[in-house]
This record gives C-alpha cells, sequence and structure tokens, in this order.
C-alpha cells in the first residue's frame, strides 16, 4: 500500500510530463522495480524498509554523478 505522499508525488510526476502523454502511477512503479531489478542490486541485506530506501537513493545518487 502507497502513502499518501507517494500518491501525491506519482500524480504530480504524471501531470508534469512535457511531451503532451502521460505516465500512470502503475506505469512509474512497475518501471522503478524493473529498474531494480534491472540493477543486479543485492536488497537481502536490507534489514528495513528505511535501510532500503537509502540503499536506493544512495545508488541512485552515485549514478547519477
Amino acid at each position: 500500500m502507497l502513502f499518501d505522499r507517494q500518491i501525491v508525488h506519482l500524480d504530480r510526476v504524471a501531470a508534469r510530463r512535457k511531451d503532451g502523454r502521460s505516465l500512470n502511477r502503475a506505469e512509474v512503479i512497475r518501471a522503478l522495480i524493473d529498474g531494480l531489478i534491472d540493477s543486479g542490486m543485492d536488497i537481502t541485506a536490507a534489514g528495513s524498509e528505511a535501510d532500503l530506501r537509502a540503499r536506493v537513493a544512495r545508488r541512485l545518487a552515485a549514478s547519477s554523478r
């Protein structure tokens, strides 16, 4: 289940598309999950949801540099 703040953010992302096409919530969520799977990142060591979120955020921040 998603938190309200997550739904609001997903809706904003969908509404912000500049090319006129929108990505719905499910497309964004599927893309994020598939990206995590494709990355090969080992998430089994994460001790909690917060730990997993931090690990993913660090990985994304490092790859955007």
